[in-house]
């Protein structure tokens, strides 16, 4: 199993040209095992909605169904131990509330995350999805 970043989950789904063939292929190898699509990256995606920063040509509530029945993907709750390891990450990591949520959820799952985000992919103590 895979957690993937939310700016993945949106390209995914989007069949943006930004999920180059890398990233694709990366998607395609671990459907069998899952895909995790955290439940802070809906909140994420509404949040972008709201502020104009992307369209996705339907409702909210419409788009998150949709993408969450996509192959492989599985919902991953925030449970109170992910809050709270979000708080509590070893080193320096950016303060983004999103991305320490999703950072948390690699590390306690043990699962590597699949991002371009750069600040997450120098963050060594998390698993990246080499790609």
């Amino acid at each position: 199993m895979i957690l993937i970043d939310t700016h993945i989950w949106v390209w995914w789904v989007s069949e943006s040209k930004r999920l180059t063939l890398d990233l694709q292929e990366s998607l395609l190898n671990n459907i069998q095992g899952g895909i995790g699509v955290s439940v802070i990256s809906c909140w994420e995606v509404a949040n972008l909605v709201e502020r104009n920063r992307i369209r996705l040509g339907r409702s909210v509530r419409d788009w998150v169904s949709i993408a969450l029945g996509y192959p492989g993907v599985q919902l991953m709750d925030m449970t109170p131990e992910i809050a709270v390891t979000s708080t509590q990450l070893p080193g320096d990591f950016h303060r983004d509330p999103a991305d320490r949520i999703l950072v948390a959820t690699a590390r306690i799952y043990q699962i590597p995350l699949l991002t371009v985000d750069e600040l997450i992919q120098a963050y060594p103590h998390v698993q990246k999805v080499q790609h």
